[in-house]
């Protein structure tokens, strides 16, 4: 312990090994600068005051006069992690550019940093789960159904369960920003439309937030960079409270189907109490932040943001399309498994399978919005009529895959176990590439009165057959910078999408009508009847194929080419 108010320090050698300098004595304002520019692995702000800046900034702009002798800039941290416990540690300019270029050694790699608002969150959490709960329990109270003591006793006995759900939302919100921040770069463009589309509709003012303007992420697309962590901060903040605010002034929160959500949200110990949870006063408040908090840190910031963009539905009709992919697929349960798997096997392996299940239901949703352009989703019925459904195919999978679909399995599953991933999961998280088509598959098998199995290998043996499959992934890499490539990527992808569903239920109708059960066969027919056609469209398929140009010029051209198939 030394006191602030000596003049000199002297400096041992290993202190002097350990922060990585050469001084033999220093003040103590000057020995704390150099404790905050340590090389270790984490620095960690508990306390109060603002202890990091930008270069660029004044210590009158950090707005703390008292610790303006210590204050480094973002720049000098050469920790690799910054945590921040207390409030305002660092400023949000100073959190940026040391995101930007800090790390061990000065590096330009960037240093692992969030906000005070992600890293503080679990207090805030705390109170709310707190409020609310009391809100339930003294209900109970004034209905007679607890006295005060029962109230207090079970308040107390809830300790520990509050801060399990307290952290594990702490925990998913920060994957999410791992997962962000893993595709910022693939997602910059969109997350520079996004930021115009905040300001418009939901307050956000990019100078007060020190979010980039539209001259720094050129800078940084030359760059080949995205948003920083911090800045992906304040991007999911302005989106989940506007996501909030339009599901509270819908119907969505009155759905039945999402009552076991609320009560998820309470600890097990009230499970008794659903009844009562659901006249809760807040309950629609309580449902709408519940779901709003999912379709961010579940389904992704840009998740809703890009569907609407693409679609032109509104959020709650996407926050139910999200809420039966996610049940039909069985998600939870999924991402339980993916969790399980912490400091067990390789961080980036997890995070690529989450944004595997992520894939699975964004485009699920947009299946489910596209095929109901006029109507409502009732969410009860349609998780009810896909769900045995899905899992009959994810149990056919990968023997109903054929050429390229399962060339992708295979490859992705054998990825999957080489890092350590038991068996059942690798092969779970292969075969999401193909359970949208189980949509697709129950209609068409609908419409011409087959069985699912039937329409299982018609559907996926004409994808390898006329290499819709091949195409199908081609269309998902084109590029998304602005709307409009947008757009016509959703074009090209929903044409195909039809064209597939189309030609499948051709090779249906004639199956069912020779009365025969034999898909390969019935495929093999067909494509003999239609052998001129089907030669051209395979002669402008090999043309693309040799050319490696896939774009909006080459892909329109086959596809036209295969719509003749039809």
């Amino acid at each position: 312990m030394h006191a602030r108010e000596l003049k000199a320090i002297a400096i041992t050698p290993e202190v002097r090994a350990a922060l990585g300098i050469s001084a033999e004595q220093l003040s103590p304002n000057e020995l704390i600068s150099e404790i905050l520019r340590a090389p270790v692995d984490l620095l960690f702000n508990g306390g109060i005051g603002t202890y990091v800046k930008a270069t660029e900034e004044t210590n009158a702009q950090a707005g703390d006069r008292t610790n303006d002798a210590v204050r480094i800039d973002g720049a000098q941290l050469r920790c690799r992690v910054v945590g921040e416990g207390g409030n305002l540690g660092l400023t949000q300019r100073g959190r940026i550019e040391y995101a930007l270029r800090g790390g061990v050694g000065g590096s330009n790699t960037g240093g692992q940093i969030n906000n005070d608002a992600i890293d503080n969150v679990a207090g805030v959490n705390c109170s709310d789960h707190e409020v609310n709960i009391k809100i339930l329990l003294d209900g109970l109270v004034g209905a007679g159904e607890l006295t005060v003591d029962q109230r207090n006793e079970l308040l107390a006995s809830m300790t520990d369960a509050v801060g399990e759900n307290v952290v594990y939302g702490s925990y998913t919100q920060t994957q999410a920003m791992s997962i962000a921040l893993v595709q910022a770069v693939s997602m910059r463009d969109v997350h520079a439309r996004m930021i115009t589309h905040l300001e418009r509709t939901a307050g956000l003012d990019r100078e007060l937030e020190f979010l980039p303007s539209e001259a720094t992420l050129a800078q940084r697309r030359t760059e080949r960079r995205g948003l920083v962590s911090p800045e992906i901060a304040v991007l999911m903040a302005y989106c989940k409270i506007h996501l909030n605010a339009l599901l509270l002034d819908s119907d969505l929160p009155d759905d039945p189907y999402l009552m076991p959500d609320l009560e998820r949200y309470f600890p097990d110990a009230l499970d008794r109490y659903s009844e009562q949870m659901r006249s809760h006063r807040l309950r629609r408040e309580l449902i709408a932040t519940v779901v709003s908090n999912q379709l961010v840190d579940r389904a992704g910031t840009t998740f809703a943001y890009r569907l609407n963009e693409e679609t032109g539905v509104a959020v709650p009709q996407l926050a139910r399309g999200f809420a039966v992919a996610r049940d039909v697929f069985q998600m939870p349960a999924f991402w339980a498994e993916v969790e399980a798997l912490d400091n067990r096997i390789e961080a980036g392996t997890q995070l690529s399978m989450l944004i595997g299940g992520r894939r699975l239901v964004e485009r699920s949703t947009r299946w489910l919005v596209r095929s109901r352009p006029r109507g409502e989703i009732d969410v009860a019925q349609i998780t009810a009529r896909f769900s045995a459904p899905a899992r009959e195919l994810a149990a056919a999978l990968p023997e109903a895959l054929r050429g390229h679909d399962r060339e992708v399995y295979d490859r992705r599953f054998e990825e999957l176990s080489g890092g350590g991933v038991a068996p059942e999961l690798a092969h779970r998280v292969a075969a999401m590439n193909s359970l949208l088509a189980v949509f697709d598959i129950v209609q068409d098998a609908g419409a011409c009165g087959c069985t699912q199995q039937l329409a299982t290998t018609v559907y996926f043996g004409l994808g390898s057959r006329l290499g819709l499959d091949w195409m199908r992934d081609r269309i998902f890499e084109l590029p998304r910078s602005d709307r409009w490539q947008a757009l016509a990527r959703a074009a090209l992808r929903d044409d195909l999408y039809e064209l597939h569903r189309r030609l499948t239920r051709d090779v249906l109708n004639e199956t069912e009508a020779a009365g025969r059960d034999d898909g390969d066969a019935a495929i093999e027919e067909w494509l003999q009847s239609n052998a001129a056609p089907v030669q051209r469209a395979e002669q402008v398929l090999s043309d693309v194929r040799a050319s490696e140009s896939y774009d909006t010029t080459t892909l329109p051209v086959l596809l036209r080419e295969l719509k003749n198939l039809v």
